[in-house]
């Protein structure tokens, strides 16, 4: 029985000060939406989230690969 591995994957957003740098306005107001199972996943609900918010400039979510994080010799 094969497993397929996790690729863990998390999407998170917030009001920037400035849009040339990645510095939050409020850290106590970041969106921490939630881990996913794979990058398809976390696509789907960053996209979501990016077009509830496309009328502020500032605002801005990301997915960040944790899979790579915790193990960086993984391929």
């Amino acid at each position: 029985m094969s497993e397929e591995k996790q690729l863990l994957h998390l999407v998170f957003g917030g009001e920037l000060e400035d849009l040339e740098k990645v510095t939050f306005r409020n850290l106590d107001e970041v969106d921490i939406v939630g881990v996913y199972p794979d990058y398809q996943s976390a696509y789907a609900v960053w996209k979501q989230k990016a077009q509830m918010t496309v009328d502020n400039a500032h605002m801005r979510y990301f997915i960040v690969h944790m899979h790579r994080l915790l193990d960086p010799e993984a391929k």
